[in-house]
């Protein structure tokens, strides 16, 4: 019987074609020539793809979608024509792929059908020779187009992209459910908590190998790694041979609690992002567990055993990371593990983080720190207490306003990981970790963020190892005058922001459009790049680089530059990245006048700017979309207002959790270049009044945080003024 004709959804025409939902309906209404639906509903109405495709080529219209989503669309179209599962090889194809130049992945894009079908059966099984895990591999004519979207992706966004797509896609098929990917500022974070220069590292729930892969970054050079989930550990495996081709990598799929796949091994490290509240993890099987040393944990306290976990396989010195919820600090079932964790020494740190900084986003997540006890070793009499959280809500932060005063400012915590200041948790962590582990017996920590608490202090009924509660009792140490000094210092910025965001919103520049709003042509950014109007420019991921679209010099990143980040956009910050987390050669670096566009939509805070001098000379993130617009052609602070509104990133977005934005489908309006100016300099009147309201909110979130503290801690009394 033969198979049915791939059909595609209106909202997938407009990404293929690069325009918003409503041209397509558009199209629907005005061109008689239009295919026909040919499934679906009549409210979601399906179209035959080619016969889309044929009328979309027939009319100029290039394909605009991403290689990402090119490959998320034909693995979709080919599970509904009725295709076998091929994730496993596909996943093994990408690394294979990867280790191809661009001019041959190209050429195997533009290859016939068969050529293609043979070229990929032998990539696959050169791969798999690498994965002693493997199956074997089949691939035949029916999987010609999903190849050839998967070979264009690799060649054209990287390897760990398509290997996102194909896991993405397989978690989908099998109903897995639970399986998050841990951020990567936070996987970098808990690689970094690890003193020294581990060589190996173990990830007993590893998922798609974030935290090996950060691990590698510094250093490591034996990653093991085991999930529950095949495609997880397949994924991982490729994806950390990708990211360090040099390490030894073995990464096995199995319950690492019920089934260790490394029951003999010891390593330096242990990182681990464990799941959460699973009662059903072994806890009668595994009773004489030799691994319980610490106390046989409860059945609600499956955390205290992966922690158990961990440290069993550590060598004598060893540290371990492990991301945990709040509720494992002071459930009452877990007791008397945590007692002996405390009294043992094996417990170094618990650091709280803001809500949002991994799933569950609702939850302030914990980072553990443990340190397996060495026989004869020095007595552990402390136990260093972090609050990232209060200090998120209290920290310094940029939000004063790039060119601002120089009065501190805070933010809030509570948002989306994307939106949190990581550079400022990761820096007061370590730094509290750092300057508590070179001398914990002298350690000053930092009131109300930061406090090493004894372990005789520690060892009540509760055993409540829950960060806030602990660093709390350390706020009445501020001096009176110096809070007082900080207060005044604040009230006084906080005024004078609040005049200066009044001259700003008293500026009258507006007019009406009359009766109607206002309409245009408008072109691409993808139209404009070829014409010539403006550069598009990138960061190229890892696996990604020897293309020219990147921009970058061929050299590693300079250590002394700055990296613009996606959230220092969204923030109004100066650059404020690591040139170390970038790939070696693909960063271009920023000039005055360049526009930076986020590339993940969604969360607060602005999606565009234009560069200015504090932002020339830093390299671009990953996470950013540079358009270099031709000065005589394109204004730049117009190109940044249109670039950056709501409509046009909604349009130029794909996804259904993480909105990407496809900087080619933007679309800017056609005008003269007098008209631009007029547009561009409202634009950057927008732009500063974003900058003074974002100041001084910021400053009166640090002023009414100083006067609360003072308040209740007894620093500060209340004027004769508020009492009855």
């Amino acid at each position: 019987m033969p198979q049915s004709s791939a059909q595609v959804t209106a909202a997938e025409i407009s990404r293929i074609a690069g325009v918003t939902r409503a041209t397509v309906s558009n199209w629907r209404r005005r061109h008689e020539d239009f295919p026909a639906p040919s499934g679906g509903t009549e409210s979601s109405p399906l179209y035959d793809l080619e016969s889309v495709r044929t009328w979309l080529s027939a009319r100029g219209h290039v394909s605009a979608a991403t290689p990402s989503e090119e490959l998320r669309t034909t693995l979709r179209l080919r599970a509904q024509s009725g295709g076998s599962g091929v994730s496993e090889g596909l996943l093994l194809l990408v690394l294979a792929a990867a280790g191809h130049s661009p001019e041959t992945l190209t050429a195997v894009t533009e290859s016939p059908d068969t050529d293609l079908v043979a070229h990929a059966q032998r990539d696959a099984e050169t791969a798999a020779d690498a994965m002693p895990a493997a199956g074997p591999v089949r691939f035949g004519a029916g999987d010609a187009a999903v190849l050839r979207a998967l070979y264009a992706c690799v060649r054209d966004a990287g390897g760990q992209a398509a290997l996102g797509v194909l896991a993405e896609r397989e978690l989908e098929d099998s109903a897995a459910s639970g399986a998050y990917l841990t951020p990567a500022p936070l996987a970098d974070l808990l690689a970094r908590l690890i003193p020294g220069s581990p060589s190996s590292v173990l990830d007993p729930a590893c998922g798609g190998g974030t935290l090996l892969a950060a691990a590698a970054r510094r250093g490591a050079r034996e990653l093991y790694g085991q999930d529950n989930l095949p495609v997880q550990t397949l994924r991982s495996a490729v994806s950390l041979m990708l990211t360090a081709p040099e390490a030894a990598v073995a990464v096995r799929a199995a319950d690492s609690l019920r089934a260790d796949a490394f029951p003999d091994l010891v390593v330096d490290a242990v990182l681990c992002n464990p799941p959460y509240g699973v009662r059903d993890w072994g806890h009668d099987e595994l009773a004489y567990d030799p691994r319980w040393a610490y106390g046989v944990p409860a059945r609600a306290e499956s955390e205290l055993a992966w922690v158990q976990h961990a440290l069993a396989h550590l060598t004598p010195g060893g540290y371990a990371a492990l991301l945990l919820p709040p509720a494992t600090a002071g459930r009452a079932s877990g007791r008397r593990v945590r007692a002996e964790l405390v009294r043992s020494g094996a417990l170094r740190a618990v650091i709280a983080l803001p809500v949002g900084a991994s799933v569950p986003l609702h939850v302030g997540l914990q980072v553990w720190v443990l340190q397996r006890p060495e026989p004869g070793g020095p007595e552990r009499k402390s136990v260093l207490f972090v609050d990232t959280a209060a200090d998120t809500a209290a920290g310094t932060a940029t939000a004063a306003g790039r060119g601002g005063t120089a009065a501190t400012a805070r933010t809030r915590g509570g948002s989306r990981s994307a939106s949190l200041d990581w550079d400022g948790i990761t820096a007061h962590a370590l730094g509290a970790w750092r300057a508590f582990t070179e001398n914990p017996d002298i350690f000053e920590g930092e009131p109300g963020v930061a406090h090493a608490v004894g372990v005789v202090d520690l060892l009540d009924d509760v055993v409540d190892l829950t960060p806030a509660r602990l660093v709390r009792s350390s706020r009445a140490e501020v001096d009176p005058a110096e809070l007082s000094a900080e207060v005044e210092a604040a009230r006084h910025g906080l005024v004078g922001a609040a005049r200066s965001l009044a001259r700003t919103a008293g500026r009258e520049g507006w007019s009406t459009a009359g009766a109607s709003a206002r309409e245009w042509r408008t072109a691409t950014a993808s139209d404009l790049a070829r014409g010539g109007a403006l550069t598009l420019l990138r960061t190229l991921p890892e696996g990604a680089r020897g293309r020219t679209d990147g921009g970058g010099s061929g050299q590693r990143p300079d250590a002394a530059r700055a990296v613009l980040t996606g959230s220092d956009i969204a923030r109004g910050s100066g650059p404020t990245g690591d040139s170390a987390e970038l790939p070696s050669d693909t960063a271009p670096v920023i000039a005055v006048g360049d526009v930076l566009v986020r590339a993940v939509a969604g969360g607060d805070g602005s999606m565009a700017r234009v560069a200015d001098e504090e932002d020339a000379g830093a390299l671009l993130g990953l996470h950013v979309h540079l358009f270099r617009p031709d000065p005589a052609r394109l204004d730049a602070w117009f190109l940044a207002g249109f670039l950056g509104a709501e409509e046009n990133i909604a349009g130029a977005s794909t996804g259904s959790t993480v909105l990407t934005v496809s900087p080619g489908r933007l679309r800017v309006p056609l005008l003269p270049l007098e008209q631009q100016r007029r547009y561009g300099e409202a634009f950057r009147h927008v732009h500063e009044l974003r900058a003074e309201a974002r100041r001084a909110t910021s400053l009166a979130e640090e002023t009414a945080r100083l006067l609360t503290h003072g308040l209740t801690g007894g620093q500060l009394l209340p004027s004769r003024d508020t009492v009855s």
